[in-house]
């Protein structure tokens, strides 16, 4: 599908890559991994066609076409959102205008015409190629692409300019989806994707036909999806042929038979080198000499991968608080007439780490904001005894002084008997040397990030708001985050689109929609495996809990739970007898549906083979009928298939 030549780029003199020489086969989906400024968004723009290479070539199969999808920087306005989505079938678009345009030119033609026969050819090859290429369909995929990136049907009549940033790169990915492009090109395409869009995206492209290279900061969708990884170091491509946490396990062998094999090539060549100075001049040993140094100069020289550096940090011992941390009770939360919190009940305890999930605008941010001391219409939210909270908020990066350098920004918000330790806690987090010197203002996303995490280890806090603090951060910072959370003895509120992260912190998870809160008491693949078998929306105002039937603690003894009168027994077998009733009522419509789908694609079919049969057209009136019976059996489908993802 795509070959790599002897593939060169530098720039101004500094090399990105050398003579790289690297295949993809079709249907591969790889992940292309490597440090901050390695070169891998320009070899995948190289591979586009959107930059040069210093000099090699790039080989695509014939006929097949790569298209590439920045982090970010693209905008659309001028058009409504289905019209924008629908121009990216162009060439569809251009088929189905033909045979419109030769539909019309046969009711005109008589039928015992000299062009009449050769232009019914014409119309039955462009309606097979319109068939094959899904044109019957289009319409359909554009709206489950839609809808998988989490736009509703009220936002396809919305001109592209009304959405902010996130929802442009949506845009952008949802033009590229449908154009199939035979090598699909992601540069971070889960940055601004909910958790639902997330899973979403990972099933489109884990039965994607076409070849994928994709890099991406999600280590779980790389775990999903990809099933290659290479990794760009020391300009060149390092290859391995499996998932992105088998790679962490292959990488470090790897590493430490190379620094083996480099101890003791340097061994040797030592031994070389000393026997070169030491006979050099002595005539008896020239040949002996010389045979030497060609030996040496004809050594490879081993190179080890960089050493990646590494955030390292914990944070400060938690002060004592009480067992129960914060409580809302029928708390209202509302933006003008739309309501965010509907009367919502929650209560956090001490030691829980509660992940907070929904799509975006569910609501998820506001319920921070409000845990954190924000307005609220009505309720109560109350805080513990002895809780000491720090919050760190979505855009907490963008509110660091950009005229203060690294150093005197966390100088104006430390306590005095910290300001001895300030200097390691930003070599902690990778400020070191005159990096401490920098301005905010020219530091990139993740800098920021690291030095906003930096300043809530300038005091001690017992309970932990984070709003996105994976934002920027790579797959190895996330590591450290995420263990240094692991081992804080507090308490901790967050929300993270990192389902990695997610799971591997989360002993609770909350789920924010439609003004309510939904408890599920366990982890996220505990949290998926209800929302499968539940198949139901959270409608309830106030938290609805849904524990398994074994909670366990950390070390693995059972977890007690509260104990349920009579009335809540009967209730909880209530509505689990009703839920089974509403999957049963939901798979039985499911199936009666798509035995109307398959009834209906075969009568298309039929009907297609009868008007590809010669003379067919001859009957002006017949194919008339025909065409206008085609359209209404598509039509039919299309809603058919509406119905259907309605259910799912």
């Amino acid at each position: 599908m795509l070959q790599l030549v002897n593939l060169s780029k530098d720039y101004a003199g500094r090399v990105l890559f050398a003579n790289i020489s690297w295949h993809l086969r079709k249907g591969e989906r790889v992940a292309l991994i490597g440090e901050n400024g390695a070169g891998k968004s320009t070899l995948m723009k190289i591979i586009a066609g959107l930059e040069e290479s210093s000099s090699g070539d790039i080989q695509l199969a014939k006929g097949a076409k790569a298209a590439y999808l920045p982090q970010d920087g693209i905008v659309t306005s001028g058009r409504k959102l289905f019209h924008e989505a629908r121009s990216a079938l162009s060439e569809l678009l251009a088929l189905e205008e033909e045979l419109h345009r030769l539909g019309q030119e046969l009711e005109q033609l008589p039928h015992d015409g000299s062009e009449h026969d050769n232009l019914l050819h014409r119309y039955g090859e462009l309606q097979e190629q319109f068939r094959h290429r899904g044109g019957y369909t289009m319409e359909a995929e554009i709206g489950t692409v839609l809808k998988g990136l989490g736009f509703s049907q009220e936002d396809w009549h919305k001109d592209c300019g009304q959405f902010s940033g996130g929802w442009q790169m949506r845009i952008a990915l949802a033009r590229l989806l449908l154009q199939k492009p035979d090598v699909l090109l992601l540069d971070e395409p889960t940055n601004h994707l909910d958790i639902e869009a997330r899973n979403w995206l990972e099933q489109y492209l884990c039965s994607y036909p076409g070849s994928v290279i994709l890099v991406s900061h999600d280590r779980f969708f790389m775990d999903q999806v990809c099933s290659r990884i290479a990794e760009v170091w020391n300009h060149t491509i390092a290859d391995y042929h499996c998932s992105y946490s088998t790679y962490l396990v292959q990488r470090e062998e790897r590493v430490v038979a190379l620094r083996e094999a480099k101890r003791l090539q340097d061994e040797e060549v030592q031994k070389t080198e000393d026997f070169i100075k030491r006979f050099r001049y002595q005539a008896n040993k020239a040949s002996l000499v010389q045979s030497r140094i060609k030996q040496l100069e004809k050594v490879e020289r081993i190179e080890l991968p960089p050493e990646r550096k590494k955030i390292r940090f914990q944070f400060p011992d938690a002060p004592k608080s009480g067992r129960i941390v914060l409580e809302l009770q029928g708390l209202t939360r509302s933006y003008g007439s739309n309501v965010v919190l509907n009367k919502v009940d929650l209560t956090v305890e001490k030691g829980e780490r509660l992940a907070l999930v929904g799509h975006n605008g569910a609501g998820k941010s506001t319920l921070m904001a409000v845990l954190a001391g924000g307005e609220y219409q009505g309720g109560s939210l109350k805080l513990g005894h002895n809780v000491v909270a720090d919050y760190f908020a979505q855009d907490q990066a963008n509110v660091l002084d950009a005229t203060r350098t690294a150093y005197d920004e966390l100088y104006s918000d430390c306590p005095y008997e910290m300001v001895p330790r300030l200097r390691d806690i930003l070599g902690a987090f990778l400020f070191s040397g005159d990096d401490i010197h920098k301005k905010v203002g020219v530091l990139s996303g993740g800098e920021r990030n690291r030095l906003a995490l930096a300043k809530m280890l300038l005091r001690p806090s017992n309970l932990l708001l984070m709003d996105e603090p994976t934002n920027h951060l790579d797959l190895f910072s996330k590591e450290v985050l995420l263990d240094a959370l692991k081992g804080f003895d507090g308490t901790v509120v967050f929300v993270s689109h990192d389902r990695y992260f997610v799971n591997g912190l989360a002993t609770r998870i909350v789920e924010v929609g439609e003004g309510a809160l939904t408890d599920y008491y366990g982890d996220y693949e505990y949290y998926l495996s209800k929302k499968e078998s539940e198949a139901v929306q959270p409608t309830l105002t106030s938290v609805r809990q849904a524990r398994p039937a074994a909670d366990t603690t950390a070390n693995g003894s059972p977890e007690a739970l509260p104990p349920q009168n009579k009335d809540e027994r009967v209730k909880d077998r209530e509505e689990q007898k009703r839920r089974k009733r509403e999957e049963q009522a939901r798979e039985k419509q499911q199936q009666t549906i798509e035995k109307e789908i398959a009834a209906v694609e075969l009568q298309i079919a039929t009907l297609e083979v009868e008007m590809n049969s010669p003379g067919f057209f001859d009957n002006p009136e017949q194919g008339l009928a025909a065409g206008e019976q085609h359209t209404a059996l598509n039509t039919k489908l299309e809603e058919l298939y509406q119905l259907w993802e309605s259910c799912t």
